[in-house]
């Protein structure tokens, strides 16, 4: 018959097996999708700010990281309000993209004729440059915040509407057969088949759209943006490029990256959320 003393023992050895468990699990996953970058982007650092002085060359030709950090702090200013200007765009352009390119996706699929019909002209207009249809939209809806916006969402909506289609088009056909043999409807079969199979395809084309809604709105800020502190990372890229601040200019762009790859996060979490509980996709990344 045990002692109290060794079944406390024996407890605390589990316990302690299972903490040391759930270190080395967390350590195997930082080592697994962390350390890699962070080495990376470690070394990109340390050649990018030793180049520049190996070489010789002035900040205004490639600022070194610690010139782009001063700048950015110096003009703060005008960099936050900029960044500030630049999400609510973005975010509004992509949120106008994705509601309009799955909508467009639904009735286009529903039925064979207006999908042969209108989707060529779609995949037209994304074959334009946008540089060629932003001062038509200037003229339409006038210089800035709308015009912005616009441009944005053209960027933004045919990864939308291509993925979200691509998905509705590609049902099981035991599924679509089940489907049939209960008589089902076709908005039955929209609704509880079609659109729940194309989730995944529709995640994916959010996580593109999301990262072009950025480049549309900046790109419409080069063509439409405004001054007067109205202006968005792509009007503060115009005027420091006319400046010559080189270091701001680095800025500006690091702060665009930077708002990308948080956007894109943030849709990832929203995909993984919709899909983590029977998608492989998701599953695999919750191991």
């Amino acid at each position: 018959m045990s002692t109290p003393s060794v079944e406390i023992s024996k407890s605390q050895g589990v316990l302690t097996k299972k903490a040391s468990m759930k270190k080395n699990t967390a350590w195997n996953k930082f080592k697994q999708f962390y350390f890699g970058p962070i080495i990376a982007f470690i070394l990109f650092i340390a050649i990018w700010q030793t180049v520049p002085v190996l070489l010789g060359l002035k900040p205004y030709i490639l600022p070194k990281p610690t010139d782009v950090f001063h700048a950015a702090m110096v003009d703060w200013h005008l960099l936050w309000p900029a960044v500030q200007i630049t999400v609510v765009e973005s975010m509004i352009g992509f949120i106008v993209s994705a509601v309009i390119g799955i909508l467009v996706s639904i009735l286009l699929a529903s039925s064979k004729i207006l999908e042969r019909s209108i989707y060529p002209y779609a995949i037209i207009l994304q074959t334009i440059p946008v540089v060629a249809v932003a001062p038509i939209v200037v003229i339409w809806f006038g210089a800035g915040f709308n015009s912005i916006i616009v441009i944005s969402f053209l960027i933004g909506f045919f990864p939308v509407i291509s993925n979200t289609l691509m998905g509705l088009n590609s049902v099981d056909k035991n599924m679509d057969d089940l489907f049939t043999l209960y008589n089902a409807s076709k908005w039955q079969r929209m609704w509880k088949l079609r659109i729940p199979s194309a989730l995944p395809y529709m995640m994916a084309g959010l996580k593109i759209s999301c990262t072009l809604s950025i480049v549309g709105a900046i790109v419409g800020e080069y063509i439409a943006g405004i001054g007067g502190g109205k202006g968005g990372l792509g009007y503060s890229i115009t005027v420091a490029s006319v400046q010559v601040k080189t270091a701001y200019l680095f800025g500006c762009g690091i702060a665009a990256a930077v708002l990308g790859v948080g956007f894109y996060l943030i849709v990832s979490l929203f995909s993984n959320f919709m899909l983590k509980s029977w998608h492989e996709s998701a599953m695999k990344n919750e191991k």
